[in-house]
């Protein structure tokens, strides 16, 4: 069985309409997957995306498509074996790679491709991807990772090392695992362009549904922040965590003083203070807010962005994301980086689709790599679900380890017609 062609869509969710996503950086968020499918001549196919919030989905399809060429003709058989070399293919092109290196639209789409071909692995096992990726012996799972420019903070020997050791007692992590799935924490409830009283009743129920831990996002005005932090704790109350999310608003100068404003209200962490390119700017916070740690990640382009962040201290709390690096094989390498570091992983998964995504990565993290820490939860959005032919289970605050085979990326096919920009039903009707 080959993979015989590759097709994209381009599909965006209106949900600026109603400000879902939004936050001080980001207004009016359309959340949009550029979509692949790897078509193979079976019955299986491997579906797969990046994400984006809109305009620049269409540069994501295009990148997509001038990457396809080095999957088309693969044998299906042969992918337990040419994932790590698919993945190195794909992020070092030739031509491409002028484009980045290892950044931009061109890892996105990197990413994409490597997600549908992981799913379709995933699919031909009959295993979900959290499973498949935690049965992999540590050898296997070190020959995924490209160790260029690696090194000089973890070598392959001291990730083989690492993931032996995680080895002992991983059947009966899997056996909680299953019983009891991993926490979450939500964002749904403070949306920036949300009302007080909005905020306030979302608040009353995520909590009333199990979860320990909401976020807000701040940054765009102070006063307004300590109001409604305020507002927050006092729905929440003092045992429930309280996170905030800066969405890189701040110079640091700024973000030190206005933290200090808002850490009387007990704060989890603080996200993304500033530049997601500045690792220094994040350890000067870092060093002057502490204890409060600052968590960031998710606009990380690389490995080697995150080896930095770790390595100056300026990433106290290691947020991953499914579609904004590499995909699968590079997202190893940072949960392997992280873990070596004894720092915690909580990803990040406020958008469509990234839900569905990274509690795969969360649950083979716990299982395989960075194990048992108190300090893991996972990021949850409640909005768009219903798209996706195998969504998440979260209940009782926590994320259920789903069953199905694949990485849970395949939309209904209703969903993506339409979705589809500009011509399905959703945009035309604008």
């Amino acid at each position: 069985m080959k993979i015989t062609s590759v097709t994209t869509n381009d599909v965006r969710f209106p949900t600026s309409r109603d400000l879902a996503g939004s936050d001080a950086m980001h207004p009016d968020p359309d959340y949009s997957a550029a979509y692949v499918v790897l078509h193979t001549d079976g019955d299986v196919r491997g579906e797969g995306f990046t994400f984006t919030i809109g305009r620049g989905n269409d540069l994501c399809v295009a990148a997509i498509d001038a990457l396809a060429h080095h999957v088309v003709g693969m044998d299906v058989r042969d992918l337990d074996r040419d994932l790590g070399p698919l993945s190195r293919a794909l992020t070092g092109d030739t031509q491409l790679r002028w484009l980045g290196p290892e950044k931009g639209v061109i890892h996105l789409a990197a990413g994409a491709l490597l997600n549908a071909a992981w799913d379709l692995r995933a699919k031909l096992a009959g295993k979900p991807m959290w499973k498949l990726l935690a049965d992999e012996p540590p050898d296997a799972l070190a020959d995924l990772v490209d160790w260029r420019f690696m090194t000089d903070a973890l070598t392959r020997d001291e990730a083989l090392e690492l993931l032996s050791r995680r080895a002992a007692g991983k059947e009966e992590r899997e056996r909680r695992l299953l019983a009891n799935g991993v926490p979450a924490y939500t964002t749904s409830a403070g949306w920036l362009g949300y009302s007080d009283e909005l905020v306030q009743d979302l608040c009353r129920q995520v909590v009333a549904a199990g979860f320990r831990q909401v976020k807000i996002k701040v940054g765009a005005d102070r006063a307004d922040d300590v109001r409604r932090l305020r507002l927050v704790r006092e729905a929440i109350g003092p045992d429930v965590r309280l996170a905030v999310d800066a969405n890189q608003r701040w110079e640091v100068a700024e973000a030190i003083d206005w933290i200090g404003e808002l850490a009387p209200f007990d704060l989890a962490w603080v996200e993304e203070p500033t530049s997601p390119d500045d690792v220094l700017g994040h350890a000067a916070i870092a060093r002057a807010i502490d204890p409060i740690p600052v968590a960031t990640g998710e606009h990380c382009q690389n490995r080697v962005l995150f080896k930095q962040f770790l390595a100056a201290g300026g990433m106290a709390i290691c947020q991953i994301d499914a579609c904004r690096v590499a995909g699968v094989n590079e997202n190893i390498a940072i949960l392997l980086l992280a873990a070596a570091r004894g720092v915690p992983v909580c990803p990040h998964a406020g958008g469509v689709g990234l839900c569905e995504l990274v509690q795969h990565l969360a649950m083979f993290d716990y299982l395989a790599v960075g194990g048992e820490d108190d300090r893991r939860i996972v990021e949850f959005a409640d909005h768009l679900h219903e798209h996706f032919v195998d969504p998440v289970d979260v209940s009782g605050g926590r994320y259920r380890a789903l069953l199905a085979p694949g990485y849970s990326a395949a939309m209904w096919p209703e969903s993506i017609e339409f979705f589809s920009y500009p011509n399905g039903p959703a945009w035309k009707e604008a």
